[in-house]
């Protein structure tokens, strides 16, 4: 088990799901943690559970985001977690809904990482970005069209922006997740018409758990991974795989 004891690491999407499955995990092997949110209440609970020191900010706030980060300084890696979908087919896609998709999941991952990878460089290089894309940019789900655009543009950006930082030490890899059983997906995928067709994809038999994903990400940042760079990694029990 990897310890980031004496590490600094920025979580954007901190206050729900994997995010906060970030803000445990790394918590407990010794981080120091920077949490970014919109929701002041689960700052708070961040703050007080795990000692989090929390930035309240909109992320598709383009200020907002480059604000938040210059606020949460300099730190040895970024978790890209933030993301939101807006279920919309191909002909039904509304403008405000690609906006909002594309806005939070791409745009502001971007601008963080950005800023991220600034702040770095001033201070000699080194460090470590993790994007949190999907599988849905690798398959085509109904009424994803948006959200898949915007996961396969953030894998196809973390392999730029491997090559651009890799020469000041900044390694960029992503994580890929199947179906996470946050609590927004549990009631999304409760219903057995929906469920057994995707699980019946699954060799493992099951959809993944927030803490699968967190530790897979622990692992892209942890010194074990020192030479891993602008790969994907999905988390999806195989499901890629067949």
């Amino acid at each position: 088990m990897s310890d980031f004891t004496g590490k600094t690491i920025i979580i954007t999407g901190a206050g729900k799901g994997i995010g906060r499955a970030c803000v445990e995990l790394f918590t407990h092997r010794g981080a120091r943690i920077i949490a970014l949110s919109r929701s002041r209440a689960d700052l708070d609970h961040l703050a007080q559970e795990f000692g989090a020191t929390v930035v309240s900010v909109d992320l598709a706030d383009n200020a907002a985001a480059r604000d938040a980060m210059k606020k949460a300084g300099l730190a040895d890696a970024l978790i890209n977690c933030a993301g939101t979908n807006v279920l919309e087919s191909v002909l039904g896609m509304t403008e405000e809904g690609y906006e909002q998709v594309l806005g939070i999941n791409l745009r502001a991952a971007l601008i963080c990482a950005q800023e991220f990878a600034r702040a770095r460089i001033a201070n000699g290089g080194g460090g470590t970005i993790v994007n949190v894309t999907s599988i849905a940019g690798h398959r085509g789900f109904s009424d994803h069209v948006a959200y898949a655009a915007s996961k396969a543009g953030l894998e196809g950006a973390t392999r730029v922006m491997a090559k651009e930082l890799g020469a000041h030490g900044i390694r960029v890899n992503a994580i890929a997740p199947t179906v996470t059983m946050t609590e927004l997906a549990a009631k999304a995928w409760s219903e057995p018409s929906k469920r057994d067709p995707m699980m019946v994809r699954h060799p493992m038999e099951r959809f993944a758990e927030v803490d699968d994903i967190a530790r897979s990400i622990a692992m892209l940042i942890s010194e074990d991974a020192a030479m891993i760079s602008g790969a994907v990694l999905p988390v999806d029990g195989g499901f890629l795989a067949v």
